[in-house]
């Protein structure tokens, strides 16, 4: 079992929602307990994130045996007045890479 992950102190670019997010667009079929290690948040945490975005219609699921299959709704405007036009898509365009992009990339100094 995936234990809490250690906390993070100060600010952040990307929020919790987009990071669950971009984690389902790798993997519509990934389980809270990976996206929550991968995102470095609790099963919890990830829990109320998907709640929240299935509540405002970025995101459903169906549930498949034991697994669930989300689905991101890609047209939909995110809510910010600041991003007004933009789509989850162009979010997700950004932050969505090749896992061996992302290993094989150099982090820079």
């Amino acid at each position: 079992m995936v234990g809490v992950p250690a906390s993070h102190t100060g600010w952040t670019f990307i929020t919790s929602h987009a990071r669950v997010l971009a984690a389902i667009a790798d993997n519509p079929n990934v389980r809270i307990r990976d996206i929550a290690a991968r995102c470095r948040l609790t099963e919890r945490a990830v829990s109320r994130v998907i709640s929240d975005l299935e509540q405002d219609g970025y995101l459903s699921h169906t549930r498949e045996g034991r697994t669930n299959t989300y689905r991101i709704e890609p047209d939909k405007v995110l809510r910010h007045p600041a991003e007004a036009g933009l789509s989850v898509a162009s979010l997700l365009s950004l932050l969505v890479q090749d896992e061996s992009e992302r290993v094989s990339k150099p982090v820079a100094p």
